[in-house]
C-alpha cells in the first residue's frame, strides 16, 4: 500500500479490484462446459426480475388509480405511492424536454422513465442491509446499458436514416478517415462507461456502508446512510441524464447537428 493511501481508500480499491475480478470470472465461467451455477450466480438476475415485477405492480396499481376520473384529477392530500411517482416521473420528463423537444421527450419518455426507475429501486435497495444490489453487477448495469445503446441507435436510423452514420464521418469529407474511426470508437464505448460509473459508484457505496454498519454505535453509520441516500439520487439522474442526452443526439435531425 503507499505511503499516503489511507485504510478506507485500500478497502475500496481492494473492493473495486475483488468486484472486477469476479465480474470478469463470471463471465469467464459462463463458457465453462461443466460449470456449476450456484445461488450467488443467480442473485443479480433474480434481483432484477424482483425489481422488474415491483415496477409492473407499482405501475399498475398507479394507472388503475388514474383510471379513475375523479382520482386522476385531484391529488392525494398526503404522500402516497401515487403522489411519489407523479412527482418522481415529472421530474425526469421536465429533464427530457431540456435535453430534446417535448415531442421526442414524450415519445422516448417510456425507455427514460423506465430506465430511472429500474436504476432507483436497484439503487435503493443498497440502503437495505442484507439486500442483494442488482446494481453492483456488471452483467446487470452492462444490460442496461446496452438496451439504451441499441434503441437510441435504431432510432437514430430511424429519424435520420443514412445521414445517421454520415454524421459519424463529420463534417467535410477529407476529414471523414481520420473521424469516423474516433466518433466509432466515441459510439460504443458509451455504455461501457455508462455501466462501469454505475456498477462502481454503487459498489463503493456498498462497501463504505458494509464497513460503518460494523460499528456498534447507531449513530455512526447515519451520515454514510445519508449519503448513499444522496449517491441513489445521483447515480440515477446521471444515468437517465446520459441516457437523455444519447437519444436527442441520436434523433436530432441532421440539419440541427
Amino acid at each position: 500500500m503507499p505511503e499516503h493511501t489511507s485504510f478506507i481508500t485500500h478497502l475500496i480499491l481492494a473492493h473495486i479490484r475483488d468486484t472486477l475480478t469476479a465480474n470478469a470470472q463470471a463471465l469467464g465461467e459462463t463458457f465453462v462446459a461443466h460449470h456449476e451455477p450456484s445461488w450467488h450466480s443467480f442473485e443479480p438476475l433474480a434481483t432484477s426480475i424482483f425489481i422488474a415485477l415491483v415496477l409492473l405492480l407499482g405501475a399498475t396499481y398507479v394507472r388503475s388509480r388514474l383510471a379513475k376520473v375523479d382520482e386522476a384529477v385531484v391529488p392525494d392530500e398526503s404522500l402516497t405511492l401515487r403522489t411519489f411517482v407523479e412527482v418522481f416521473l415529472d421530474y425526469f420528463y421536465n429533464l427530457a424536454k431540456d435535453v430534446m423537444d417535448a415531442k421526442r421527450a414524450k415519445k422516448y419518455f417510456p425507455l427514460i422513465a423506465t430506465s430511472a426507475c429500474f436504476v432507483y429501486i436497484a439503487n435503493v435497495m443498497a440502503l437495505l442491509p442484507g439486500f442483494p444490489i442488482a446494481t453492483t453487477s456488471l452483467s446487470i448495469t452492462l444490460g442496461t446499458a446496452l438496451v439504451v445503446f441499441i434503441l437510441f441507435n435504431l432510432w437514430g436510423l430511424k429519424e435520420n436514416g443514412f445521414g445517421y452514420i454520415k454524421h459519424l464521418a463529420g463534417p467535410v469529407w477529407y476529414l471523414a478517415p481520420l473521424v469516423f474511426p474516433i466518433e466509432l470508437i466515441s459510439l460504443f464505448v458509451r455504455p461501457i462507461t455508462l455501466a462501469l460509473r454505475l456498477m462502481l459508484n454503487m459498489s463503493v457505496d456498498h462497501l463504505l456502508l458494509s464497513i460503518f454498519m460494523g460499528f456498534l454505535t447507531v449513530l455512526v453509520p447515519l451520515p454514510v446512510m445519508i449519503l448513499g441516500c444522496i449517491v441513489v439520487l445521483v447515480q440515477t439522474l446521471v444515468f437517465t441524464l446520459l441516457t437523455c442526452i444519447y437519444i436527442g443526439l441520436a434523433t436530432e435531425h441532421e440539419e440541427h447537428h
